[in-house]
């Protein structure tokens, strides 16, 4: 909790925290809108789909340039741009009359955020560069906490009874903090790296940190879309514990991304990110038994095991040596998404081709491959 206490007490650390939680308040604001959205503009299933498609198209277009605009201005400005940048786009996808104002606002909505996503993070590894002070996976626990956020406020959804005007108060009070503590960090310019020519050597520690970002994100996004569905049909749940396993997952990795700075610093980097795999596959193991209160317990190891394991990527990223810290946060960044929005539809094809828990199966490989591939890392380290 040291690194908790730390950004807690002192604005300097706080500042970038909260920009974490404000991405996810805004998305999250939005997200539990959906059904609402498209209801209102009557769109069917695969239309909504396509429209998320766009938001996700935004996010991977800017990925390539986003290291290029974080040079040219400055992680701290890089990051002040994208929360101001992200706080105008998150008012228009529930603001726009039509399904293609729609599609529109949400690919901006979405390079945005992955402006937003990729300076914050190569803002907080810079800060611990020049503090000696690990607070990444903090960071990120204060993200969680942004969605724990969003979901107090949709108690105010009967009495706002806008969803413009919703995320207008959100949006306002969110820009408004970050108003007030920007100046902690707009100064902060990313280290001058001494780079190196492209070479296999220098890119096999990114490759394996992508295939690990990548598992490990698709896992994740795995678990929040099918957790629910897997204790239904699965462990035959009753209908009460059906959303306890995404509950159990996001409490956990909330937890678990508060205490990993402490340990990260004691144990290391890759030693932190073997032992979210190891704990990860025991969770699994629990998932994979068939009982509901084992596997919402393997659920909750998920999630202990995934929160150290993302940040540590970051971290881990934006310090390879030769490589530029915004170009390798860019680089884990992109693989992350990518196994994020492809790993829920490669489950659900596996699903419906062999059974869910086949998929499962699948995924407990995949956490397998991640902790052979940290292993590999950790040698070619030594």
């Amino acid at each position: 909790m040291k690194s908790l206490r730390l950004i807690f007490s002192n604005p300097r650390y706080f500042a970038p925290a909260w920009v974490f939680a404000s991405l996810n308040i805004w998305f999250g604001t939005w997200a539990i809108y959906i059904p609402t959205i498209k209801d209102k503009l009557g769109i069917d299933k695969a239309d909504l789909g396509i429209a998320i498609f766009c938001l996700s198209l935004g996010v991977f277009t800017i990925f390539p340039i986003a290291s290029k605009i974080i040079d040219k201005l400055g992680v701290g400005k890089a990051t002040w741009a994208g929360v101001v940048l992200s706080s105008i786009a998150a008012l228009f996808p529930l603001l726009v009359p039509n399904y293609y104002l729609l599609m529109i606002s949400l690919f901006f909505f979405g390079a945005s955020n992955g402006l937003l996503d990729i300076s914050m993070n190569t803002l907080v590894t810079e800060i611990e560069k020049e503090d000696k002070q690990n607070f990444m996976s903090a960071a990120h626990g204060f993200f969680s906490l942004g969605g724990v956020i969003v979901g107090i406020g949709s108690f105010l959804i009967p009495i706002i009874g806008n969803p413009a005007l919703h995320m207008g108060i959100t949006v306002a009070f969110v820009f408004v903090i970050n108003l007030l503590i920007y100046k902690n960090y707009k100064h902060i310019v990313a280290a001058p790296v001494q780079k190196e020519p492209f070479s296999l050597k220098l890119f096999k520690p990114l490759f394996l940190l992508g295939i690990i970002g990548f598992v490990a994100m698709g896992s994740e996004g795995a678990i929040i879309d099918w957790s629910g569905l897997y204790l239904k049909e699965i462990t035959l749940a009753p209908e009460a514990l059906i959303g306890s396993g995404f509950l159990a997952f996001s409490a956990a990795m909330t937890l678990g991304r508060f205490l990993g700075d402490g340990i990260s610093a004691k144990i290391g980097s890759m030693k932190i990110v073997a032992l979210g795999s190891l704990i990860a596959v025991f969770g699994y193991l629990l998932v994979l038994s068939g009982h509901t209160v084992l596997a919402i317990t393997g659920f909750a190891l998920n999630g202990l095991g995934f929160s150290v394991i993302v940040p540590e990527l970051f971290r881990i990223g934006g310090n390879v040596k030769g490589v530029d810290s915004a170009q390798g946060v860019s680089f884990i960044a992109g693989t992350g998404y990518s196994g994020f929005l492809l790993g829920p539809v490669i489950l659900g094809f596996l699903a419906e081709s062999a059974s869910l828990k086949h998929s499962f199966f699948a995924l407990l490989g995949c956490i397998l491959l991640v902790l052979a591939v940290t292993l590999l890392l950790k040698k070619s380290k030594s």
